[in-house]
């Protein structure tokens, strides 16, 4: 191998080969594009609960309160990857999805009848979130095992689905809430996620066979993988504030007098951006390496908090600003998986995605009770938490480049 081919990717050795391609990968890829339209397209959508809950069922807590809600449905999904992606090292995806798709459902329509607070913990928050993990970590980790050289386009493809969920859910929602009312729009929204995770769940294979190998322990060995750590510890600081967009970008522009019609479209569009972040950095990073396209995803999504979000007041700025979040933020999470698995063995992708985002579920947990706190102590001033999302994400950006510099410190190398 000469030296410019020793330079092109940093990878562990003896990696099989993949296909890239074919009917079976495509399937997994369309099948993982409707389980993250209904999963994780609806986490994205929180935003809009928050808001009908501050307006109505839950009108007597504060803001803070309620974004526990959102912060333990992110906190359950995340945590449960560690368990999720050993199940899918030893048996594969569907023993994993075809309880994930019942309890994704059912959990959807408790909420439905839900009325008091702890109902809203339990059925949205406890087992919503558990549902979302078990139908997300194995779409992911699935389409990891048919693509190499274009898993970032795969992905970036499968992860578009939670941008478009994430666009049609608030506007569904606000017209079904006053149309049919609370209970009826969050049912239908259960039979929609049905037909889509059922669709997955016969669409979705993983190319080895999963007795073949046995389940990677969790070890230390996992935590003395420098790039990974690194990686972890970036990824902490940006899910502290990566969502908190997300859940308060429809409070930030109620309080600068903007139409409540208009306030759902805002986080339809922040979505709506995170479409285009899904797909164009993951197959721009095929071409020029992935950690060269997250380290500068991240950055700037971060940046974008700093000097865009916190000077923005009128529904132009706040709808350009919200595209912009949305644009950077869908990049990052649609490039982290690929950043995983490139530096994992075949045989351990599903544990090592699994044990990132249990690790990163704490992180995801804390910041949107976070934000609230700070505009809280802020008497309605946003600063704090906008600092927050901003100060977090840029930190984060910075251990991306450490892991980046650690697996090649040539600054044109493809990583």
């Amino acid at each position: 191998m000469s030296k410019d081919e020793s330079d092109v990717e940093t990878l562990p050795p003896s990696r099989p080969t993949y296909p890239d391609g074919g009917l079976q990968a495509w399937l997994t890829v369309l099948g993982a594009f409707l389980a993250l339209f209904c999963t994780f397209g609806q986490l994205n959508s929180f935003g809009t609960f928050q808001t009908w809950y501050a307006e109505h069922q839950l009108r007597h807590l504060p803001p803070s309160t309620i974004a526990w809600i959102g912060s333990l449905q992110l906190w359950i999904f995340f945590f449960s990857g560690g368990f999720i992606g050993r199940i899918f090292d030893a048996h594969g995806p569907r023993v994993i999805m075809i309880p994930g798709t019942i309890v994704l459902v059912f959990s959807t329509m408790m909420t439905s009848l839900s009325s008091k607070y702890y109902q809203y913990i339990l059925a949205q928050g406890i087992l919503f979130g558990l549902g979302v993990g078990m139908m997300f970590y194995p779409s992911l980790a699935a389409i990891s095992t048919h693509f190499a050289k274009y898993r970032g386009t795969a992905l970036g493809i499968a992860f578009a689905g939670s941008g478009v969920g994430g666009v049609v859910y608030p506007i569904m929602f606000q017209h079904l809430f006053e149309r049919v009312g609370f209970g009826w729009a969050v049912r239908i929204s259960g039979f929609i996620s049905l037909a889509a995770c059922c669709i997955a769940v016969l669409t979705i294979t993983s190319l080895r066979a999963p007795t073949q190998q046995k389940t990677p322990s969790l070890g230390l060995a996992l935590f003395r993988d420098v790039p990974f750590m690194l990686v972890v510890g970036g990824s902490i600081l940006i899910c502290l504030g990566l969502f908190i967009p997300f859940f308060y970008i429809a409070d930030y522009a109620k309080d600068n007098n903007i139409s409540a019609n208009t306030i759902f479209y805002i986080l339809s569009a922040m979505n709506g951006g995170g479409i285009l972040g899904r797909l164009a950095p993951p197959l721009l990073s095929d071409a020029v390496g992935r950690y060269n396209v997250i380290v500068p995803c991240a950055f700037l999504m971060g940046l974008s908090a700093l000097v865009f979000w916190i000077f923005a007041k009128t529904l132009v700025a706040i709808i350009l600003f919200a595209v912009v979040y949305g644009f950077f933020s869908g990049a990052f999470i649609a490039m982290l998986i690929p950043c995983v698995a490139q530096i994992s063995q075949l045989s351990e992708i599903g544990t090592k995605i699994g044990v990132l985002y249990s690790i990163i579920s704490f992180a995801a947990l804390a910041g949107g009770p976070a934000a609230g706190a700070l505009l809280r102590a802020g008497h309605g001033s946003y600063t704090g938490m906008i600092v927050l999302c901003g100060v977090s994400n840029v930190a984060g950006a910075v251990f991306m480049l450490a892991a980046r510099l650690q697996l090649n410190r040539r600054i044109f190398a493809l990583v």
